[in-house]
């Protein structure tokens, strides 16, 4: 196994415990793992991949400039100005429909995923299912929001209007107007980032697995099989290599002929230790700002900002200003400053995930570029890779998610 973010955890522990000998090569990264970093939510709901014609016509209004969540940074233009012509290839209503269905099967699968993942190691406390907020500033974004979502394929999630109860708890906790909310079922959350991914070691620590922190420098190909080759010249040869190494993913594949058109998609968080935001509420969604809000075990959290660039740019303070900007206007328990954060989603132009075999190496497995999804679909991938590995039928298609849907190099 290459790459230990949660995608890589989760899967090596689910090969563990299914009593496949398991080494985890966890590398460091030039910018820190979106695994620890994201919202924490389970987002069953989000069936239609963000590559859409309505992302790409709303995206001048949600630039970073005119005060959204959308940056394009100059200096990255040679990064995600490709990354964009594939984008709008993969908006055609056909990919589209095609996406929306792939998509929705591995979200199907996701919760319950978690749920056989964390009975199996006692660890079932971390995950919440008591859905989401989404909150709307004014009457006119509350009436575009709601048609919106009420118009969305949601899979087995659902959605009502906030409770006169339920808007009484939300205005407690911002100064800001509510013309309108909904309350999502069938979504959830992680109680804690971290505490997941310390059960997730612990366990798989515990299961006879063996974790190294060290660098994959390439993988070699010979005879129709992958060998992984660390920074020190170390050669580890094994019945299955795994790539579950997020953005840098794409180091590692191109170089033995595989095309993928992987960008650091950057988001931001500030995070509170102490908070008045009561333990249970539910994630809230501000949708005029682009943001999140979680509370959990180790504080309350604010997330936000699609950053297309390159993971080893150095973070953009302007964003976290922005952050305590929203917080500060909507008067959120919040202690500021708070602490900063920046790490890399891993995402591909048609916001699918790239999981299956390499046609180039009998052995070679991935799983990567779950762009804003890789905490939801984590356990559901690790059950769809440990089925390649013991040649079982996965729990989902993986057809849609073949890397060589971008082409092949010759």
């Amino acid at each position: 196994m290459i790459g230990g973010g949660v995608v890589g955890l989760a899967t090596a522990l689910n090969l563990q415990l299914q009593g496949i000998a398991t080494k985890l090569f966890d590398m460091p990264t030039e910018s820190p793992a979106a695994s620890w970093g994201n919202a924490g939510h389970i987002a069953i709901e989000q069936c239609e991949p963000l590559a859409s014609a309505a992302s790409i016509c709303s995206m001048p209004k949600r630039l970073f400039w005119r005060g959204g969540a959308l940056s394009l940074p100059l200096r990255d233009i040679g990064a995600w100005l490709p990354f964009s012509l594939r984008l709008l290839g993969a908006v055609r209503p056909t990919r589209f429909e095609s996406g929306c269905k792939a998509l929705g099967r591995a979200l199907d699968e996701a919760m319950v995923a978690w749920q056989r993942l964390l009975d199996r190691i006692g660890a079932r406390e971390l995950l919440l299912e008591d859905g989401h907020f989404i909150l709307w500033e004014s009457e006119a974004s509350a009436r575009a929001g709601r048609a919106h979502w009420q118009a969305a394929n949601l899979g087995k999630a659902a959605l009502r209007d906030a409770t006169p109860e339920e808007l009484a708890q939300l205005a407690k906790l911002t100064r800001a107007p509510i013309a309108g909310a909904v309350r999502f079922s069938g979504s959830g959350q992680i109680a804690d980032l971290p505490a997941l991914g310390e059960a997730l070691v612990a366990s798989f620590e515990a299961a006879g697995g063996t974790r190294v922190e060290a660098k994959i420098a390439r993988l070699d190909v010979e005879n129709g099989r992958a060998a992984a080759v660390a920074e020190d010249g170390a050669r580890c040869d094994a019945e299955a290599i795994i790539v579950t190494a997020g953005v840098a993913s794409r180091t590692l594949m191109e170089p033995i002929g595989h095309v993928v058109p992987l960008i650091a998609e950057r988001g931001y968080h500030i995070q509170s230790a102490h908070s008045d935001w009561p333990m249970g509420m539910p994630p809230v969604v501000f949708e005029d700002r682009s943001m999140i809000v979680t509370r959990f075990r180790s504080g309350l959290r604010a997330a936000s900002f699609v950053e297309f660039g390159r993971a080893s740019r150095p973070a953009d303070p302007r964003k976290w200003a922005r952050l305590r900007k929203h917080v500060a206007a909507l008067g959120l328990p919040f202690c500021l400053p708070g602490r900063e954060w920046m790490g890399a989603r891993p995402t591909l132009p048609d916001y699918l995930p790239a999981i299956g075999r390499s046609r180039r190496a009998g052995n070679l497995l991935y799983a990567f570029g779950h762009q804003h999804l890789g905490l939801t679909l984590a356990a559901t991938t690790a059950e769809a890779v440990a089925a390649l590995a013991s040649g079982d039928a996965p729990p989902f298609d993986l057809t849609p998610f073949d890397i060589d849907r971008f082409g092949v190099r010759a």
